[in-house]
């Protein structure tokens, strides 16, 4: 294996300026980087990533931790942060907390314990208490899907309560009065948040919140399914469905495929987050935009700015939802 004094003694230059060159600790003039580059390339030499971490105090590693790893939400998300970094050179090591708060603690110190650069946090049941102790730790740290106060200058969010009045809002615009909504798990931050912009339509038409027509789900098409039926077997009265997000609907509009109830003629349908398959769920999924590649890219460029200090277009910090009017509603 090729060693940097050989790559050193190719290019004609120091030690000190193929050290420079491989950790990118200082400027290179052009011409001298092509040569030690050059030589590199020669050679077959493969810098050390030990040896770089040490010199330049960086793993160029970066931790991203989600709540689970499947589903096309989180696929979406991860897909973009790691494309962002691998674009300038770093790489991600993912972990997933399970929605659990001794699983994200875990996953945070694990990825801590690797030497990352920095955090990419999508946490749901850790304190806020406790990432304001993360954040008093000099752990260099982003949240994304959740506002916390105490560190609100590291959290890039969206507005879910918006998303939740415009699901709403587009239905009862359309005439619906009844409408049945199934909310994720209502302990989450985003759930909660859009069933109360889904009420804040309701009393624009002076229509009051009716119990009988809510479902907690699960954010799983299995929770569409299930409060489809819920709703079926109690024999409801409702003539539209709000579905807190894209997999739920999905689930919903399956069960009214095999019940023969007609999308939207006798059951008009939305949803929330505009994941890649409301395109080519039959009819075609009307839902909210929820831009999570942007808030990902965002979380990178947060990042990039103030971990490795690059510039980066102008962060921010709350995304505005839009409806996405398609064939189901």
């Amino acid at each position: 294996m090729a060693t940097i004094y050989e790559v050193s003694k190719l290019a004609g230059v120091s030690l000190a300026t193929v050290s420079r060159v491989i950790n990118n600790t200082a400027p290179v003039r052009a011409s001298t980087k092509e040569k030690v580059e050059a030589a590199m390339q020669e050679l077959g030499y493969r810098p050390n990533s030990v040896a770089q971490s040490l010199a330049s105090n960086r793993s160029n590693s970066i931790g991203i931790l989600v709540s689970e790893l499947g589903g096309p939400f989180y696929g979406e998300l991860l897909s973009r942060i790691e494309s962002e970094f691998r674009a300038v050179g770093k790489h991600v090591i993912v972990a997933a907390g399970h929605s659990d708060a001794e699983l994200e603690r875990e996953s945070i110190e694990f990825l801590r314990s690797r030497n990352c650069d920095a955090l990419i946090l999508h946490v749901e049941s850790v304190s806020d208490d406790y990432l304001r102790g993360l954040a008093d730790s000099g752990t260099p740290f982003v949240v994304i899907n959740r506002h916390v106060a105490a560190v609100a200058d590291r959290c890039i969010t969206l507005d879910n309560e918006l998303g939740g009045y415009l699901a709403t809002h587009h239905l009862l615009e359309r005439g619906h009065r009844s409408i049945a909504y199934v909310s994720g798990p209502m302990w989450k931050h985003d759930a909660s948040e859009r069933y109360k912009g889904h009420l804040r339509a309701l009393k624009e038409f002076s229509l009051a919140e009716d119990k009988s027509l809510f479902f907690e789900g699960d954010f799983q098409e299995t929770g569409g399914v299930h409060a489809l039926h819920h709703f079926l077997d109690a024999k409801a009265k409702f003539t539209a469905l709000v579905c807190a997000n894209d997999e739920m609907a999905s689930g919903a509009i399956t069960v009214a495929h095999e019940v023969g109830l007609e999308v939207p003629a006798e059951l008009a349908v939305v949803g929330f987050d505009n994941v890649n398959f409301s395109h080519y769920t039959y009819p075609k999924l009307t839902t909210v935009d929820y831009p999570i590649e942007a808030i990902g890219q965002m979380a990178a460029r947060w990042v990039l700015k103030h971990v490795y200090q690059q510039p980066v277009p102008d962060l921010k910090a709350v995304f505005q939802p839009q409806l996405i009017p398609r064939d189901s509603a």
